[in-house]
């Protein structure tokens, strides 16, 4: 009897885990240094499971130094959103993480 309460207990405390809603934080850099135009990769062969994820440009805190691109795993039902940089309505850069959309 012991052994199925302890048994029910860890199984309410890992769903539970499940149903918390989790937060996501999206940090926005904002500078006023325009990013320089992206590089030109070969892409290897296609990988199946995955996607080519393109390279960027990041900001890390005085000037921007490139990612190179890599494959991520595909998620099924979701688009790819490439992380990229947007010219804000003040004249500055902000920076826009990469994401899956539905």
């Amino acid at each position: 009897m012991k052994f199925k309460s302890i048994l029910c207990v860890s199984l309410l405390a890992v769903s539970a885990g499940f149903m918390v809603p989790q937060a996501q934080a999206q940090v926005v850099v904002g500078i006023g240094v325009a990013p320089p135009p992206p590089r030109y990769e070969v892409v290897p062969p296609p990988r199946g499971g995955f996607i080519w994820a393109p390279g960027y440009w990041r900001w890390n805190g005085r000037r921007h130094v490139w990612v190179g691109g890599q494959y991520v795993r595909a998620r099924p039902g979701y688009r790819y959103r490439a992380p990229g940089w947007d010219h804000g309505p003040g004249g500055d850069w902000r920076f826009r993480e990469r994401g899956w959309d539905r």
